[in-house]
C-alpha cells in the first residue's frame, strides 16, 4: 500500500488537494502533532495531510512539535512523506515564484529537539546517516513532473532552516550565502532529520517567495510580500502534488 504524507506548509495549511474522507485526531508519546491527520484520495492514492502550523497557522516556526508530526505520519502507514514550505531566495537565479527541490539542508537553528531518542539503550546507539536527507527518487519524479508542466523548478540546492519567528539581519543573510546555501526558511529542520529517523522517504517542494535581506537594491523581505507571491502560485505546487499522487497510483 502507497500512503503517501503531506506536511502543508505556509498557504497549504488546509488546501483543497484532494477527496477528503475522514478526520481523525490523534496523540504520540511525544505529545499532540501539530493539527488533527486528514485522510482522503488523489485518484487511487491513499493521502493523509497534517498542517505544520495548525490548519489556521497560529504554530510559530520554533513551537512544532516535529517529533510528534513525524511519530503520527508514522503510526498512520505513511510510506513516504512530501512537504511544502515558502522560502526565500539566496541566489539570483531562483526567482520569486520558482520551485526548488533541495537535496541538502543546513540545520541553523538552536532550540529545536532534533531527534527520537532521548537515550540509548546499553549496546545499541543509534547515529542515523544524514548524508543525503532528501529522498533522490521522490526528487527525481517531482523534477520530471515540474517539467511536464511547464514550471520553473531547481532540480537541487541547499535550504538553510534558521530559528525564526524573525526574518535574517542582512549580514546573516549575506553569510548564508557565504555558506553554500540557496534558500532559506524556518520549518525545514529537524522535520527532515527526524523522517530519516523514522525510516520515512521524505522530500520538499520549496517555492521562492522574496529575496531574503541580502539584495541592497530592494526592500528586505516582509511576511506580507511572502504570502502574495506564494497565493499567486500555489496553484502550482498544488499542481506538482497532485501529479505526484497519480504517478505513485500508476507506478
Amino acid at each position: 500500500m502507497n500512503l503517501l504524507g503531506l506536511i502543508g506548509g505556509s498557504g497549504l495549511e488546509d488546501p483543497d488537494l484532494f477527496e477528503k474522507e475522514k478526520e481523525v485526531e490523534v496523540t504520540t508519546p511525544w505529545g499532540a502533532p501539530s493539527s488533527p491527520l486528514v485522510f482522503g484520495h488523489i485518484e487511487d492514492t491513499e493521502v493523509v495531510l497534517l498542517s505544520r502550523h495548525g490548519r489556521r497557522h497560529t504554530i510559530p516556526p520554533t513551537q512544532v512539535n516535529n517529533r510528534a508530526n513525524i511519530h503520527a505520519l508514522k503510526e498512520a502507514g505513511c510510506t513516504r512523506i512530501l512537504a511544502t514550505t515558502a522560502c526565500g531566495s539566496l541566489r539570483e537565479e531562483i526567482r520569486r515564484g520558482d520551485l526548488v527541490l533541495p537535496d541538502q539542508f543546513i540545520d541553523f537553528t538552536r532550540h529545536r529537539i532534533n531527534t527520537f531518542y532521548n537515550s540509548f539503550e546499553p549496546g545499541d546507539m543509534k547515529h542515523t546517516p544524514m548524508a543525503d536527507p532528501f529522498d533522490k527518487e521522490m526528487r527525481e519524479q517531482l523534477y520530471a513532473i515540474t517539467q511536464k508542466l511547464g514550471l520553473r523548478c531547481h532540480p537541487s540546492g541547499t535550504l538553510i532552516t534558521i530559528e525564526g519567528p524573525r526574518f535574517s539581519t542582512r549580514a546573516e543573510s549575506k553569510m548564508f550565502r557565504l555558506w553554500g546555501a540557496d534558500i532559506i526558511n524556518m520549518s525545514v529542520a529537524p522535520e527532515a532529520a527526524l523522517a530519516n529517523e523514522a525510516g520515512i522517504p521524505y522530500a520538499v517542494i520549496a517555492m521562492s517567495t522574496d529575496y531574503d535581506s541580502w539584495r541592497d537594491d530592494e526592500e528586505p523581505v516582509r511576511w506580507e510580500e511572502v504570502l502574495k507571491v506564494f497565493r499567486r502560485n500555489v496553484g502550482n505546487v498544488m499542481g506538482v502534488i497532485r501529479e505526484y499522487g497519480k504517478m505513485i497510483d500508476e507506478g
